[in-house]
């Protein structure tokens, strides 16, 4: 094959792929991606896990966010919860020894009768959302009205 034929052989397939590129970015634009996010108080299941957002608190060792989780027994509570505020995404702060806190700190989730317990994020200001993500799903709270 000459040196010609290779070079337009690649132009072609270079086109091809730029054509298919735009053709999935146009197709993936016209989707309409719907954001839900819940109240405060509100249940919500993702996978086999059920979780509610009960109350999100100010403190001066960080934003604890009270929550009820049931569905599994034995799963890591912390694992999953994101928090959104000041245009950061943060994790939860591990667990500070010999801290306690009304409700206790979550620790391990439950099977039924999830009962409420405590995930410490970072001092946060302003608009708060936490998301929790489990099973390719995510659900969020706001403190916004």
């Amino acid at each position: 094959m000459s040196t010609r034929r290779l070079i337009l052989t690649a132009l072609l397939c270079g086109i091809a792929i730029v054509v298919a590129g735009g053709a999935k970015l146009l197709q993936v634009a016209n989707e309409d991606a719907e954001v839900i996010v819940l109240s405060l108080g509100a249940a919500s299941t993702l996978g086999d896990m059920t979780v509610t957002v009960d109350a999100i608190a100010q403190t001066g060792a960080g934003t604890d966010v009270t929550v009820t989780m049931g569905g599994v027994e034995g799963a890591d509570a912390i694992e999953g919860w994101r928090m959104l505020a000041g245009g950061k995404v943060v994790a939860p702060l591990a667990d500070a020894a010999g801290e306690s806190t009304v409700p206790p700190r979550c620790t391990v989730t439950r099977t039924a009768g999830g009962r409420p317990c405590v995930v410490r994020f970072p001092v946060s200001e302003g608009t708060v959302t936490i998301a929790y993500l489990r099973a390719g799903a995510q659900s969020q709270w706001s403190t916004a009205p």
